[in-house]
């Protein structure tokens, strides 16, 4: 695409400076270059990372988040805006030091992937040297329950997913990327551990609803901004913030125990924790707001165990209530 834009392309713009449709194509001709060129390059570098060992990767990964503190301009704002919200007592220095160990441990969560998506699925798994909470899983299926896992932005999420599509049939939600020419690599890697990827519509969420009825699992990423008027605000860290009420309604309709998941990653790339804690949602009441406020501080208290594994980059804070300013 690139030789088109510089020739054919770029005489038209000299011939039709003044031709709106004329530049519009053109540009739009870049864009898709550009686009293809991002999906190449990450391509290359995962599977370059894949022939590393975890180690290697974690390596390359730390120098990746490192130059990222200092030319993502963008991100390194929203984690120290988002640190600031959420640790308003903590001084500016440590925010600093913690908003850079995030973004190293983002740039190791990058490099990674090349093993979490390309290697073996058993050799993939051996990477997990130690399970906390592993019996609150063997509970539920020798009862014959379906298993809600809640899987934040924390450490090595991907490896979390794969780790429990290997123990049970299991059914998520899956939205392609951005990118698209990423979205059959990103299938194959999370569907080749057995789980089951189901569209985010109302087709989905039945998806999700008959599995966990059958005794099968499903997870989510519970910190996520599900956008204006698909959740309700309830406090995280102290600040409003909309969380999505699909999780509770599953968990409400099927009974099915919440377990919240996340796979911390160990030093000098050694391999990863994997920590599970069940979620105390009362059955009973099936009170909407307050089995938000119970979500959110399960994923607090597992961010504040592990907070420079988090991902403080997101924009988790991006609506807010009618009326009230945004806070990036």
């Amino acid at each position: 695409m690139l030789p088109s834009v510089s020739g054919v392309l770029f005489d038209d713009l000299l011939v039709k400076r003044h031709d709106p449709a004329t530049i519009t194509a053109a540009f739009n001709s870049m864009k898709s270059g550009s686009v293809s060129l991002k999906v190449l390059f990450i391509k290359i570098l995962l599977r370059c990372m894949a022939a590393l060992p975890l180690r290697a990767a974690h390596g390359v990964g730390a120098l990746l988040g490192n130059v990222m503190w200092h030319v993502a301009k963008r991100s390194r704002r929203t984690a120290l805006r988002n640190l600031a919200l959420c640790f308003p007592g903590m001084g500016e220095v440590a925010r600093r030091q913690l908003a850079r160990a995030s973004m190293v441990e983002t740039g190791k969560g990058i490099t990674e992937l090349g093993a979490l998506w390309f290697w073996p699925v058993k050799k993939t798994l051996s990477l997990i040297k130690q399970i906390s909470g592993e019996h609150y899983i063997e509970q539920a299926v020798s009862r014959g329950e379906g298993v809600i896992f809640v899987s934040p932005h924390l450490g090595a999420w991907e490896l979390s997913g794969l780790y429990c599509a290997q123990i049970g049939g299991m059914t998520s939600l899956y939205r392609p990327p951005k990118l698209s020419g990423l979205d059959s690599m990103m299938r194959h890697a999370r569907e080749r551990g057995g789980a089951r990827l189901v569209p985010t519509d109302a087709s989905g969420v039945r998806a999700l609803l008959q599995g966990l009825r059958r005794g099968e699992f499903t997870g989510i990423l519970p910190d996520q901004d599900p956008g204006f008027g698909n959740g309700e605000f309830a406090p995280f860290f102290g600040v409003q913030a909309n969380t999505m009420t699909l999780l509770s309604k599953l968990a409400f309709k099927s009974k099915a125990p919440v377990i919240l998941i996340y796979a911390q990653r160990l030093p000098k790339g050694e391999g990863f924790h994997l920590h599970l804690t069940p979620i105390a949602f009362d059955y009973q009441q099936s009170d909407m707001f307050a089995s938000l406020v119970t979500l959110n501080q399960s994923v607090e208290e597992a961010i504040n165990e592990l907070p420079q594994q988090y991902l403080w980059s997101y924009k988790r804070f991006k609506s807010r209530p009618l009326g009230e300013e945004s806070l990036y």
